[in-house]
C-alpha cells in the first residue's frame, strides 16, 4: 500500500480515444460519479472511425438500429443502413447530450503510460511532452484505427495521386481517370461501385475474395421515424429483430460452427446465390468466390459490388502485384497497367500497430505489448489484465462480441460499473484482476473457440485480421451476445484484488479540462 503522504493524481481517469468506445466509457464513469476525467484523441475530432473515414459510399454494414447505443436510440436514421455522415452526427449528438466535449483534447498522440506504484496512479505521456496523472487509465484506441499501407516494391515511387481510404480527398473527381484500387475488403465493397460510376477505366486488384450477402437496405419513411420518436418501444422491437438475425448469420454460424455448421453453410449458400444472380459469367464468378469458409474473414453486405464488375470500364485482377512503377502497376504475369490514381483500400494495421496502440507498463515494469506477444494475447472478460492495476483495455483480446461494436461497448460499461461500485464500497484505491481468474477465463475462451469456424472450418486462405501472428483467433469472444452481456454484468468480484484505503493526503486535483 502506498504511503499516506503520496502525491494525488491530477485526474480520476484518462481515456485514450474519443470514438464510440471512449465516449461510452466516459458516460459510464460519469454515471459512477467520476467527473474529473480527460479524453485524449490523436485526430482533430471525435467519432473514431466515423470521423477518420468519409470516402464515397461509406455506410454502416450492420443495421443502424443495432449499430448504436441501446440507451441512446436515434429515431431519425434515414436508412436501415445509415450513411457514414449520419454516424458522425450521431457521435456529435452523444458528445453534446452527455457533456463530453469539455473533457476532450484533440490532436494529441499518447506515446506511453506507466504505473506509478508509489503513488497508486498512472503517468500518461504524450508525444509533445505533456504528462497527465490519473487514478484510472482506459484505452479506447479502436480495433481499426491505424491505416495499413501494403509493402509493395515501388509503391512510394508512384508519380500519380495516391489516396488511402482513411485519408480521403473529399471532392476528388475520378472522371476520365484510369484508377486502380488495391483491396477487396468491406471498405472496398462500398467504395468500388462509387468510383466505377466516374472513372474512365477501373482495375481492382484482389488478393482474397470476400463473402458478400444481399443488403436489405431501404429508406426509413418519415412516418416510421416519427413513430420511433413517439413510441420508443417500436424501435427497441426493431432492434431486437435485427439483433436476432445478425446473431444467427454472423455469430452462431461463426463462433458455434461445430454445433451449427448448417447455419454457416446456409449463410455461404445465400452469398453464393447472390453472386450467381449478379454475375452471369462463370469465369468471373469463380474469381469472386472465396475458397475459405464463411466467417473466417469479415463478411459484408452489398447489392452493388458484384454487378460493378459487369461494367465495361471495370476489370478484376487476381494476379498478384510485384511492383508499382511511377506510371503504373506490374503483376506477376509481367503485364503492366498504366494508371493515373492509386486508391489503397488496404484496411488497417491491426496486430502490429494496436494491442496496445502505445507503450503501457504496469506493475514490476511489465510491458503489455511484449507480454501479450510472449505469453499469448489475453484479457480477463476482454477488459482487464493482471499486473495492470486500475486499467481498462477496451480494444483487447476476446472483447468483441461479434454482433455489433456497440454490444461490446455496453458489455464493457456493465463490467466497469460493477467493478467501480465495488471499489467505492470498499473505499479501495486500486483494483487488479487475479492471475488465476485471468488464466481461468483464457482457458475457457480457448476451449470454446475450438468449436468456431476458425479452428473447425477451413480458413487457411482467408488472410483474416481475426488471426494474430501466432495463428490464434483472439479477437472475438466465443459466446452468444446474451451470454457475453450476462457475464459482464455478473462476473465474480472475488476475481479481483482490491487495495486501499485512499493513500493521498488531499483530494484529487481538479484542473481545467480540455485545452
Amino acid at each position: 500500500m502506498a504511503a499516506h503522504n503520496a502525491i494525488a493524481p491530477a485526474y480520476e481517469a484518462v481515456i485514450v480515444g474519443a470514438g464510440f468506445g471512449g465516449m461510452g466509457a466516459a458516460i459510464e464513469l460519469k454515471r459512477q460519479g467520476i467527473e474529473n476525467l480527460a479524453i485524449v484523441e490523436r485526430t482533430d475530432g471525435l467519432g473514431g472511425t466515423w470521423h477518420v473515414n468519409h470516402y464515397p459510399g461509406l455506410a454502416v454494414d450492420i443495421a443502424s438500429v443495432t449499430y448504436s447505443y441501446s440507451f441512446e436510440p436515434n429515431p431519425y436514421w434515414s436508412r436501415l443502413f445509415a450513411p457514414g455522415a449520419e454516424l458522425k452526427r450521431y457521435a456529435e449528438h452523444v458528445a453534446d447530450k452527455y457533456d463530453l466535449r469539455r473533457h476532450m483534447s484533440f490532436g494529441e498522440q499518447i506515446a506511453r503510460a506507466e504505473w506509478d506504484g508509489a503513488n497508486s496512479m498512472w503517468r500518461v505521456f504524450s508525444d509533445d511532452g505533456t504528462e497527465r496523472t490519473a487514478r484510472f487509465l482506459l484505452t479506447a484506441t479502436g480495433f481499426l484505427s491505424q491505416p495499413h499501407t501494403p509493402e509493395i516494391p515501388g509503391i512510394h515511387t508512384f508519380a500519380g495521386r495516391t489516396i488511402h481510404t482513411t485519408d480521403w480527398e473529399d471532392g476528388h473527381d475520378f472522371t476520365g481517370e484510369r484508377v486502380a484500387v488495391i483491396g477487396t475488403g468491406a471498405t472496398a465493397v462500398q467504395l468500388i461501385p462509387e468510383i466505377a460510376r466516374q472513372a474512365a477505366d477501373l482495375i481492382v486488384y484482389q488478393r482474397t475474395p470476400i463473402w458478400v450477402v444481399p443488403k436489405l437496405d431501404f429508406v426509413i419513411p418519415r412516418p416510421v421515424q416519427a413513430m420511433f420518436a413517439r413510441v420508443p418501444l417500436t424501435q427497441r422491437a426493431t432492434r431486437l429483430v435485427s439483433n436476432a438475425l445478425l446473431e444467427l448469420l454472423m455469430v452462431t454460424g461463426v463462433l458455434h460452427y461445430k454445433q451449427f455448421t448448417f447455419g454457416n453453410k446456409a449463410a455461404a449458400a445465400l452469398a453464393a446465390a447472390h453472386l450467381r444472380r449478379q454475375i452471369p459469367d462463370a469465369g468471373l464468378r469463380k474469381k469472386l468466390t472465396p475458397d475459405y469458409d464463411f466467417g473466417c474473414k469479415r463478411p459484408t453486405f452489398s447489392n452493388e459490388y458484384f454487378t460493378t464488375f459487369t461494367r465495361a470500364n471495370v476489370h478484376l485482377q487476381d494476379t498478384s502485384i510485384v511492383k508499382v512503377d511511377p506510371d503504373g502497376i506490374i503483376t506477376a504475369d509481367g503485364a503492366k497497367v498504366p494508371i493515373d490514381t492509386l486508391v489503397l483500400a488496404t484496411g488497417f494495421d491491426l496486430w502490429d500497430a494496436n494491442f496496445p496502440a502505445f507503450e503501457i507498463r504496469g506493475r514490476e515494469g511489465r510491458d503489455l505489448g511484449k507480454w501479450w506477444r510472449a505469453e499469448r494475447f489475453q484479457a480477463y472478460e476482454g477488459i482487464t489484465v493482471p499486473k495492470f492495476p486500475n486499467f481498462f483495455t477496451l480494444n483487447s483480446p476476446y472483447s468483441y462480441s461479434g454482433l455489433s461494436y456497440f454490444t461490446t461497448i455496453e458489455g464493457q460499461m456493465h463490467h466497469m460499473a460493477r467493478l467501480l461500485r465495488e471499489v467505492k464500497r470498499r473505499k479501495a484505491v486500486t483494483f487488479e484482476v487475479a492471475e488465476e481468474a485471468n488464466t481461468r477465463f483464457l482457458e475457457d475462451v480457448t476451449r470454446r473457440l475450438e468449436s468456431s469456424v476458425f479452428y473447425n472450418g477451413d480458413c487457411s486462405t482467408s488472410r483474416s485480421y481475426y488471426f494474430n501472428h501466432a495463428g490464434e483467433a483472439t479477437l472475438l469472444r466465443p459466446r452468444s451476445t446474451a451470454g457475453a452481456l450476462r457475464e459482464m454484468k455478473n462476473f465474480p468480484l472475488s476475481d479481483y484484488h482490491f487495495d486501499g484505503p485512499t493513500p493521498w493526503s488531499g483530494a484529487i486535483a481538479n484542473p481545467a479540462v480540455g485545452r
